[in-house]
């Protein structure tokens, strides 16, 4: 018999909504799963074992009497230690943030509303501000493909969670590539929304101009499912637009014929581990056989961008935790304070600059890029995947933004959606992600073209196998 941790989210909502299991024993599934890895990757800060099974022991009876709550009635899932839950404390990560919240984010509000049931918090990197996965605090989270490798971050535990079978699906948040590059490396999807979709209202932020709250999961219908669920218009949050929702699950099996998928021929776009190079051409040519069409292309030059979003990110980090830094200096993990640190010294006029090319940039890539093409194909990342030795080194290092946000950086500070999809593994093991990148509010779009190319490769369907002990 399958295990019911080992099904898709979308398996896992269609499967309680025709009565094959109930979410009792769903949820029972995942924290066996739960409680199988959790030593080896250190992916929660908080396993709510008897709170989850209550909830889903509910969510059972309302089925029993006709009264399922929505899309994801009775799905176990678990999310990133970021999101306001009131009369919770929510620890971003660190031991500054320690009293109970007085409201919930809206996308865990949307979550309840959906029916959707919360087994516990998941690890990130403090305050969001890393790309790696160390926590001081609460120790690293650990990849559960080779627990000596990293899992990206900041949003970690949402990756090896998903990765593990652990819950089938989790939200992360995405400043500069925090939900995209653990997607890359521990081999799910992972969607950073356009900028605007989806409400930020009692998340914890990084940088307000560059913060989004996306999906992770094993498929893009799994992610579908859970976009669905959260977008939309907030009047708690200004900058979430009133725009309509598509029906994304709807919208995953269109024809990509008549899609032109970019492939940019740059040369920082090429100068990539042999094996990711590989896997790239491949996914490119699986993409081909869908009906999409490739198109060589030259894009503008994206590291203005990546200088840009560093100013801006630095900046409005230092903004945020300003007070904190003067007041309780010491209670930052060693290289956190010091990284937020460094946006006291950005000068006002060069954070403003910033801002004021944004436009102008976003204008010039939507002509000479998405006026040829719909979709852009290109890395996650360059690079095998680091141990947790090694990527704490990178980290510290000048190069640090441009060795880990090389290729999401600029698309977060344009405020594009993109999503990483498995695309296969390396010669070591692990797995990588192909991205694409698309126009404002194309995420139909981008889960579309996933979906059937998973549906051709089946890359997601392979899991890590499971401890021993």
């Amino acid at each position: 018999m399958t295990d019911l941790a080992d099904l898709t989210l979308a398996a896992a909502a269609d499967g309680i909504r025709q009565r094959k299991f109930s979410s009792w024993e769903l949820t029972q599934a995942c924290l066996a799963r739960v409680h199988a890895w959790q030593k080896h990757t250190n992916a929660f800060l908080a396993i709510d074992h008897g709170g989850a099974l209550k909830a889903s022991a509910r969510a059972d009876a309302l089925a029993a009497h006709g009264a399922a709550a929505g899309l994801l009635h009775g799905v176990p899932l678990a999310h990133k230690d970021i999101f306001a839950r009131a009369n919770t404390i929510v620890t971003n990560g660190s031991k500054i943030t320690d009293r109970p919240c007085s409201e919930t984010a809206t996308v865990l509000a949307r979550l309840d509303a959906a029916g959707a049931i919360e087994i516990g918090a998941l690890n990130l990197v403090e305050f969001a501000a890393g790309a790696t996965g160390h926590n001081a605090h609460f120790g690293e989270c650990r990849n559960p493909w080779n627990t000596a490798c990293v899992t990206g971050g900041s949003s970690s535990g949402s990756a090896a969670a998903v990765a593990a079978r652990m819950v089938p699906g989790a939200l992360g948040t995405d400043t500069g590539g925090s939900v995209r590059l653990p997607a890359h490396f521990c081999g799910i999807v992972g969607l950073r929304p356009t900028y605007g979709r989806v409400s930020r209202h009692g998340v914890f932020p990084r940088a307000w101009s560059l913060d989004t709250v996306g999906p992770m999961a094993r498929t893009a219908e799994d992610a579908a499912l859970l976009l669905q669920a959260i977008a939309g218009a907030d009047p708690l949050d200004s900058t979430a637009e009133n725009l309509p929702v598509p029906d994304y699950r709807a919208a995953l099996q269109q024809p990509l014929a008549g899609i032109r998928i970019g492939v940019p021929k740059n040369r920082c776009y090429v100068e990539l581990d042999a094996g990711i190079a590989a896997l790239l051409e491949a996914s490119r040519a699986e993409l081909a056989k869908a009906g999409a069409t490739l198109v060589e292309i030259e894009t503008p030059d994206p590291q203005p961008l990546t200088a840009s979003a560093v100013v801006v990110g630095r900046a409005e980090g230092a903004a945020i935790h300003g007070d904190w830094i003067a007041s309780r200096p010491g209670d930052y993990g060693p290289g956190i304070r010091e990284a937020l640190e460094v946006g006291l010294f950005v000068p006002a006029t060069r954070y403003i600059d910033a801002l004021r090319r944004r436009g102008m940039l976003l204008k010039q890539w939507l002509d000479e890029v998405w006026g040829k093409v719909e979709l852009l194909h290109l890395p996650a990342f360059a690079r095998p995947t680091p141990t947790l030795e090694k990527a704490a080194a990178d980290a510290a290092s000048p190069d640090a933004s441009d060795l880990f946000g090389r290729f999401t950086w600029p698309f977060a500070f344009l405020g594009l959606p993109s999503l990483v999809a498995p695309m296969g593994f390396l010669a070591d093991g692990m797995p990588a992600g192909m991205q694409l990148v698309g126009r404002p509010f194309s995420e139909a779009l981008l889960l579309n073209a996933a979906h059937l190319y998973q549906r051709a490769t089946g890359w997601h369907e392979k899991a890590p196998p499971l401890p021993s002990s």
